[in-house]
């Protein structure tokens, strides 16, 4: 390869390996506006956009050890890549894609899997990471605070006899007879 070449590998390269996620488009169609809109809308998940040429990448993505992704580098290819979720890229990806119907999804690559066009669709579909934390965590939560709360009814139970009791020993006595 040329010096240039080689160049433009290491670059790419480098912005690969600390992304975790890449999703290649097909911008065949769409015009400047288009595109400066959509580098907009993916800064927004934090994520970039760039056109790469197929030879190149297809090289960096064996050096990476990125597999799978021969079949989606043909024609004019751009990726969409950063360094945070995955899932909020192709979800701003999607709606920019229901307003313009352009870009058309390759494929993608996350966490060391080749995705094809439609599983980067449902990548768009799921909620973050965030989120699916959070119902993790409240699906482990859930035990222990039904188990608090029937502590607490039994608790609540036993106060209640012993106050019913002391009501009752109390009103014995003032029933008795005085002398």
């Amino acid at each position: 390869m040329r010096p240039e070449k080689i160049s433009l590998a290491q670059e790419i390269k480098s912005q690969m390996a600390d992304a975790a996620f890449a999703l290649f488009v097909d911008f065949t169609k769409m015009n400047t506006v288009q595109t400066a809109q959509l580098k907009a809308k993916l800064a927004e998940s934090g994520a970039k956009s760039q056109v790469v040429p197929n030879r190149i990448f297809k090289i960096v993505a064996k050096e990476l050890g990125w597999e799978g992704l021969d079949a989606a580098l043909v024609g004019p290819t751009a990726v969409i890549f950063g360094a945070g979720e995955p899932v909020d890229a192709a979800k701003a990806l999607k709606d920019f894609i229901k307003t313009a119907k352009l870009p058309a999804v390759k494929a993608g690559y996350v966490e060391g899997r080749a995705l094809s066009a439609a599983e980067v669709d449902v990548l768009a579909t799921l909620p973050g990471k965030k989120a699916m934390q959070g119902v993790f965590v409240g699906t482990l939560a859930a035990p222990m605070r039904n188990l608090v709360g029937v502590f607490s009814q039994k608790l609540a139970s036993i106060v209640y006899v012993l106050k019913a009791a002391a009501d009752k020993k109390g009103g014995d006595a003032d029933d008795s007879p005085a002398a």
